[in-house]
């Protein structure tokens, strides 16, 4: 007689890895095994300090919240498919963790006895749960794409959403205290416990050669084996497990996990032949796990107040400074940045609208304009967006605007109080002119393409370059391909805006010196915007324009589509997407450095070799530009 509960676990398990990659008899078999647990919210499924359970779980229906009590700070929450509690398996230890059931939820307890032979006899089983386990990595086989870097990776799942794996650089203490192999145990001891530490470095000649930690001084010297007169020689764990200075978190969880240690020693060339320059703790790796990624973005969809979603991108600043300091590839830390800031800007939509007192009347979208729209906004700027809505009968119309307007009126005010400013020119979905119904945007849109006037095109520049933050993709979607097919009944149109792609100053003069403004505020100052970034993103534009590239927003993931379409100028785009990369990370990097947006630039601050890889980028500019202007003929049509 068949087991219809087993079969149902079966069903479920092979949806979510690494049931997924087991043979179908084996994971039959083991779901035979499964205990199905039901927790009421609130309560827990293990405590900090428990004795391990026999069992590892996997969530069926509802929510888990991981949480450290001494940091008193929220780990991670799993859901549906998720895996936890896989300490015991991994570790062979009790919980440093508490689990507790954040909603009212349903469990799978998989016999750790079961399923140890199975993981140690599958190899990517085995390295899905280590992975799972070092560093909250939910799923790294499924996925589309992967960017990878020194073991450092992003993935995109099926859904072409952001799957963000811990490879931030870890905090850890420079402030290192050491002693001698010759001195007493007693006095490292007095050392430990002025410095308020639970560790001290043991060094020769300047070298790591050993530590003594807590757990030493009880295991060794309390129980008798040792006396406090003794040498620290005697007691150190040695030799110390050694790494150079950028280490991520996840190799930190997996080198004290694999050596069944608690501290690592950081030196200037990873091994004990250099000097030490930090020490990591479990504690540290605890610190930093508050700002995953993962765990950041989850924590923004569960804030219920604005003031919530400010401090959380506290930590988004912080990471960027981290990824910088890395120097982990702009690309990746632009998707990354931007993929948190999208987050925010949806739960101030939601939070918005759960204020609103009646749901919205018809379906809408919320736009991302500018360089939010690109990807490109690392840094606190001014605010452009655009809201459209569903078309409705012309005696509704009013009413519609009118709710739509209150929604973003009070969405705006949210990001504000976020960090983003409120657009100079008002450029907003707050303003009437950019809150429409789809068929109103349409009119606009056309009016723009049929009458290119200056003021038209910067508009229509502007509003070209977007992304949908929130809301039905199909009204987006319905407007993309409306723009296209008008550009394409307007060819001329094309000319115009390549005629204002043109109209960025040069960023150098004679000899490929800094052209730098002549007056006003910034006088002196390099215009790092103006002259550098803007003509290629505004070149970039026009050509995925007149190519009907649709979907794509960002400037160098548009130039390494143009790269694929016309191979013969492969060389010119994939050096603008560089140039951009290059300058959006030089940009960002003034920005954090002087507090500010990082446009203008001092060039007196800057160091040679700074202004070299300025200059580097100008080339790709004015070749980009020349193409443009031949290829659109504008000098001759327009001129």
């Amino acid at each position: 007689m068949k087991n219809l509960i087993s079969e149902r676990v079966a069903d479920f398990l092979k949806n979510y890895p690494p049931f997924n990659i087991m043979d179908k008899k084996l994971l039959e078999d083991l779901s035979q095994q499964v205990t199905i647990i039901y927790k009421e919210k609130g309560s827990p499924v293990f405590s900090f300090g428990e004795e391990a359970h026999p069992s590892f779980y996997v969530v069926h229906k509802g929510a888990i919240e991981l949480n450290n009590p001494i940091l008193k700070s929220v780990t991670d929450y799993c859901d549906e498919g998720d895996i936890f509690g896989l300490r015991p398996l991994i570790a062979k230890e009790d919980y440093k963790l508490e689990a507790r059931a954040y909603e009212e939820s349903i469990l799978y307890a998989i016999p750790i006895a079961v399923f140890r032979p199975i993981s140690e006899s599958n190899q990517r089983v085995s390295n899905f749960l280590t992975e799972s386990f070092a560093s909250n990595t939910r799923n790294p086989y499924n996925q589309t794409r992967k960017l990878e870097r020194s073991g450092i990776s992003t993935t995109l799942n099926a859904q072409g959403n952001l799957v963000i794996d811990d490879f931030q650089p870890i905090r850890y203490s420079k402030k290192l205290v050491s002693c001698g192999p010759k001195t007493t145990i007693q006095k490292a001891a007095a050392i430990m416990t002025k410095h308020r530490i639970g560790s001290v470095l043991i060094c020769k000649n300047e070298l790591p050669i050993g530590i003594v930690t807590d757990k030493d001084l009880r295991n060794k010297v309390v129980t008798g084996d040792f006396p406090i007169t003794s040498s620290v020689r005697n007691i150190m764990s040695s030799p110390v497990i050694t790494y150079p200075e950028k280490i991520t978190i996840a190799q930190a969880q997996m080198a004290m996990m694999k050596n069944d240690i608690s501290h690592l020693i950081l030196t200037k060339d990873g091994t004990t032949n250099s000097g030490p320059v930090g020490i990591i703790s479990k504690n540290d790796i605890m610190v930093s796990l508050g700002d995953n990624p993962s765990v950041i973005v989850k924590a923004i969809k569960r804030a219920k107040k604005i003031k919530q979603v400010k401090e959380l991108r506290k930590s988004i600043m912080m990471l960027l400074n981290g990824y910088l300091e890395q120097n982990l590839p702009m690309a990746l830390t632009s998707k990354i940045i931007s993929e948190l800031n999208d987050t925010c800007i949806k739960q101030v939509i939601a939070i918005s609208l759960e204020r609103m007192k009646v749901p919205p009347p018809v379906n809408f979208a919320w736009l991302a304009l500018g360089s939010q729209g690109r990807g490109e906004q690392l840094l606190h700027t001014d605010q452009d967006n655009a809201l459209v809505f569903e078309d409705v009968a012309e005696d509704q119309l009013p009413a519609t605007t009118e709710y739509f307007l209150e929604l973003s009126s009070m969405v705006t005010k949210g990001l504000n109080k976020i960090g983003y400013e409120y657009c100079p020119a008002d450029m907003m979905a707050s303003n009437p002119k950019w809150c429409l119904s789809l068929q109103e945007w349409k009119n606009k849109i056309s009016y723009w393409i049929i009458n290119p006037g200056p003021n038209e095109v910067l508009m229509s520049s502007i509003f070209f370059d977007y992304s949908l933050a929130y809301g039905h993709p199909d009204l987006m979607n319905e407007l993309s391909d409306f723009i296209f097919s008008s550009v394409k009944k307007y060819p001329i149109f094309l000319v115009h805006i390549a005629n204002g792609a043109l109209q960025s100053p040069s960023p150098s003069g004679f000899f490929r010196s800094f052209l730098v403004e002549q007056d006003g505020q910034h006088k002196d100052f390099f215009d790092l915007k103006n002259r550098a970034l803007r003509p290629l993103i505004d070149a970039a534009r026009v050509l995925v324009l007149s190519h009907s590239i649709k979907g794509i927003s960002n400037t160098w993931e548009r130039y390494e589509k143009l790269a694929e379409l016309e191979p013969n100028n492969q060389e010119l785009y994939l050096a603008c997407s560089y140039a951009t990369k290059a300058l959006l990370k030089f940009k960002t990097k003034q920005g954090l450095l002087h507090h500010d947006s990082g446009r203008y630039i001092e060039l007196e601050s800057l160091t040679k070799e700074e202004k070299m890889k300025l200059k580097r980028t100008f080339k790709a500019i004015k070749e980009i530009q020349d193409l443009i202007s031949i290829r659109f003929k504008v000098s001759n049509i327009l001129g």
